[in-house]
């Protein structure tokens, strides 16, 4: 996320503070054309992770001898109302019967739902994925169904890992209670890294409390902002190269809490303009309008962190902050020296874990740079999963 999530909590924080200057609402994607992800009247009478739809998809070149479905189905958001999320399902030809399923959430740092995996896999952004496909198509060698999230929800809410941990687990629950795909009683393991290590790190979290009969065999999250208002108390606003991650994220953010952080109405002018202009963005665009911008520029501010519900909303969404503990084997993985997230919310996290008596592993990738962390650790964090799957005993370093 190239601290996005980082310098959108500041903004954040940041806008809520400001005498209101305007009476403007929240700004949601346009809605997609496709019916398959029109809202569903019905909401409240399934339970979450009950399928509302299905379709076989046409295949992908990028994942050969493999099957493409997606599925729509209920979930929740942070305010525990019902909503309509979507993964993509890649089955390979070899899988077997309630074989290994593996929820790789993927980092969208976008605000269009078309960037999502679900959309962006049949459209000319395909490179949303490319970087995991190598690693991807390993474990569907392997016979393992992939299942892709999109954990940023309908709204596609920027930053909500509360969210993004909620739908992860629902789209499991999902693809299980999807007889077409014989995978009921399949064991599961998650992966992902930064924003979708950041989903995946809280599915593990949430998933004792949240979905509980899930037999989720192992996790394995890297790079994850554990923190994000730690990271935000860190890097202040200055003008930054990645600025529109972060508008985007406070964008997100008040999407997903439209009564409690009104960021919208905090904005002045230029700040509108740019909200306007990433509304439905994916990462290039929102890149290009936000490249060398700052908070200030958009939104006067003076005190970055006093407001209580940016506080309250900041933890709401901090891993370090939620008190659930994994009960499935946990890989983590970082470069110990990565500027863009606080390692020590990290180790302060994987201790409150091992204290607990969770089955933590982690391990230090040193690199120059958040993403090679990502390149470098990946295949690691594969490989121990797969022995989960295998049933061999957790290694752990507690």
């Amino acid at each position: 996320m190239r601290k996005a999530l980082a310098v959108a909590a500041v903004v954040a924080c940041s806008m809520i503070l400001e005498p209101m200057t305007s009476t403007a609402a929240p700004i949601y994607p346009v809605s997609d054309p496709d019916p398959f992800y029109a809202p569903s009247n019905d909401l409240a009478e399934h339970a979450p992770g009950d399928v509302l739809s299905a379709r076989e998809m046409p295949p992908l070149p990028l994942f050969p001898n493999t099957t493409v479905w997606q599925i729509k189905f209920r979930s929740t958001n942070s305010t525990n109302r019902p909503i309509a999320a979507v993964t993509t399902v890649l089955v390979p030809a070899n899988r077997k019967p309630n074989g290994p399923l593996l929820s790789y959430q993927h980092i969208i740092n976008a605000l269009g739902t078309q960037c999502a995996p679900s959309r962006a896999l049949y459209s000319n952004d395909a490179n949303l994925i490319i970087r995991e496909a190598p690693a991807l198509n390993v474990v569907l060698a392997r016979g393992w169904t992939v299942a892709l999230p999109d954990h940023l929800g309908p709204g596609s809410a920027y930053g909500a890992a509360k969210l993004g941990g909620q739908i992860s687990l629902d789209g499991v629950r999902a693809v299980q209670r999807f007889p077409v795909l014989g995978l009921a009683r399949s064991p599961v393991t998650m992966a992902g890294y930064s924003g979708g290590g950041m989903a995946t790190a809280y599915a593990a979290a949430l998933a004792p409390s949240y979905a509980p009969e899930l037999n989720i065999v192992g996790v394995a999250a890297g790079g994850v902002p554990m923190n994000i208002g730690k990271m935000a108390q860190g890097l202040g606003t200055a003008p930054h190269p990645v600025f529109g991650l972060a508008l985007a994220a406070a964008i997100g953010l008040e999407r997903e809490y439209p009564d409690r952080l009104p960021i919208s109405e905090q904005l002045n002018a230029k700040g509108l303009a740019m909200r306007n202009a990433v509304a439905n963005a994916c990462t290039n665009d929102i890149l290009t309008v936000g490249a060398g911008r700052s908070a200030f520029e958009i939104s006067n501010t003076t005190d970055l962190l006093a407001s209580p519900a940016a506080v309250e909303i900041l933890d709401d969404n901090s891993i370090e902050k939620f008190p659930g503990i994994p009960t499935a084997p946990l890989f983590e993985w970082h470069s110990p020296t990565d500027a863009l997230i606080p390692v020590d919310s990290i180790d302060s996290t994987m201790q409150r874990y091992c204290a607990a008596g969770a089955k933590v592993q982690s391990e230090l990738f040193p690199s120059p740079d958040h993403l090679t962390t990502a390149v470098l650790g990946l295949p690691r964090a594969l490989d121990y999963l797969d022995a989960r799957f295998r049933g061999e005993p957790a290694p752990s370093n507690c």
